[in-house]
């Protein structure tokens, strides 16, 4: 195979909306793939088994998302440190980064592996889960974790290849392995009567198959970014790095899930037809999320690239270009699925009574989402910078604080008892996250040019 050189972009010189695009289109087809293979999911047993089912594969999405991020947010912390020692050119740093970051999907997938399989109940008990959907979602969570391992080693990889800007050869790999997941959906459900349980062992198949890929991908790569198997280890300073920027991101990432989390919980209890109805919209919303959180990796990669570079002029039209690019994605997405919407929801039930119950809340959500985009995309650039616990505390005030402060206080009097009060509070929290980002973002950014001032003084 050859060298990542034939897929890397050139970050700290030249233009950088057109590389922007070239880095991020990639990425928002490969999100756009995995938002469509988890709709399979969804749409093969809300069509072949049933809403109870439909609810019970899409009512787990909150608590997956809870417990996956923290870790997930390692391979941020990886992301922003292989892209910082490119920009520097410090190859043996790189090749110690790439192979802690191995050591480290592999460490965090058997503890997930653990946490989700025996954990699974009590957390689903704890959401307040339907009784009636309760034993499939189990089901459905505990297989699911038994291959976490391999979606770890995925994403953590493809973290590295994105370091360098190759965000290509990851599409290519999630589309064969999604291919694969379709397929097998299929079969394992219509065929085989697995049910919910197929479902989560086609997942665990295509999730393995993808890992593979980007490990054998790394392991033939020419440059600093080579993976050797028998050098997989935990470099103390390169952790220490990686967790730095990384373990914030996860800790937001857990802190919006958990709000998230508390929301459908609040869900949950208004029946089976509203969290099938809730479940479906939160899927079709992904190709939205998915498009503008393109930009808010490319403001990382590209800001972390010209950091390490010393290029800290180009730092601030990194941040208004990826954030022009999110605001664009985000209206026009939005507004796309709104004009469709009736026609998506179909597609995963048939239920004149699921389709009303998802569409009450894609009316609120879709009109507003780009907001959640530029709220993204000034946490990127936060981190580019070196700062992670900032945006973080920022986001538990701002996002997290905010949905939790009504639904222990307003949420509970009848006025506002309502799904369509719940999405209401998306959009709030995201405009009030997003400004106190930005006023963050304009400060953090004046130290950092101060410093750099300074030392070449």
């Amino acid at each position: 195979m050859a060298s990542t050189k034939s897929h890397t972009i050139d970050m700290v010189h030249g233009p950088l909306l057109g590389k922007i695009l070239l880095f991020s289109l990639p990425l928002i087809a490969q999100s756009w793939l995995q938002v469509l293979f988890n709709a399979a999911d969804i749409i093969v047993v809300g069509r072949f088994v049933g809403p109870t089912a439909l609810a019970a594969v899409g009512c787990t999405a909150s608590l997956v998302n809870l417990i996956l991020n923290v870790f997930m947010g390692l391979s941020v912390g990886a992301n922003v440190v292989v892209a910082r020692y490119l920009g520097a050119k410090n190859d043996a740093a790189i090749e110690q980064a790439v192979h802690t970051t191995i050591g480290l999907a592999i460490g965090s997938g058997m503890v997930l592996t653990v946490i989700g399989y025996f954990g699974s109940p009590v957390f689903l008990t704890w959401m307040a889960t339907p009784p009636e959907v309760l034993p499939q979602a189990a089901l459905y969570l505990r297989v699911y974790f038994l291959g976490i391992i391999s979606s770890m080693l995925y994403n953590f990889g493809a973290a590295i290849l994105r370091a360098v800007g190759d965000t290509q050869r990851p599409l290519f790999f999630l589309l064969i392995s999604g291919v694969v997941n379709v397929i097998l959906n299929v079969i394992l459900v219509t065929v085989v009567r697995l049910d919910v349980a197929g479902v989560a062992l086609a997942t665990i198949v295509s999730q393995t198959l993808a890992a593979y890929l980007v490990l054998r991908c790394l392991a033939r790569e020419k440059s600093s970014i080579r993976l050797v198997f028998r050098k997989i280890h935990i470099n103390l300073e390169r952790t220490r790095e990686i967790v730095q920027i990384g373990m914030p991101a996860g800790v937001q990432g857990m802190l919006f899930s958990f709000s998230n989390t508390v929301i459908q919980s609040s869900i949950n209890g208004f029946g089976a037809v509203v969290v099938a109805g809730n479940s479906a919209a939160c899927n079709v919303e992904g190709f939205v999320w998915n498009a503008m959180n393109a930009f808010h990796q490319a403001s990382t990669s590209f800001t972390s690239q010209n950091y390490g570079a010393g290029e800290l002029k180009r730092i601030n039209t990194i941040a208004i270009e990826c954030q022009l690019c999110a605001i664009v994605a985000g209206f026009l997405g939005g507004m796309a699925f709104l004009w469709g919407g009736p026609f998506v929801m179909y597609l995963y039930s048939p239920e004149p009574e699921v389709i009303a119950a998802g569409m009450v809340r894609l009316k609120i959500i879709m009109s507003t989402y780009y907001l959640c985009g530029m709220m993204d995309v000034m946490v990127g650039s936060l981190r580019g910078i070196g700062y992670s616990i900032i945006p973080m505390i920022m986001s538990l005030l701002g996002a997290c604080g905010l949905r939790l402060l009504f639904i222990f206080t307003l949420f509970r009097f009848e006025l506002f008892h309502t799904p369509q009060w719940l999405y209401y509070m998306y959009p709030i929290s995201w405009a009030v996250t997003f400004v106190a980002q930005l006023i963050t973002f304009l400060i953090c950014k004046r130290k950092v040019d101060r410093s750099h001032h300074l030392a070449a003084a």
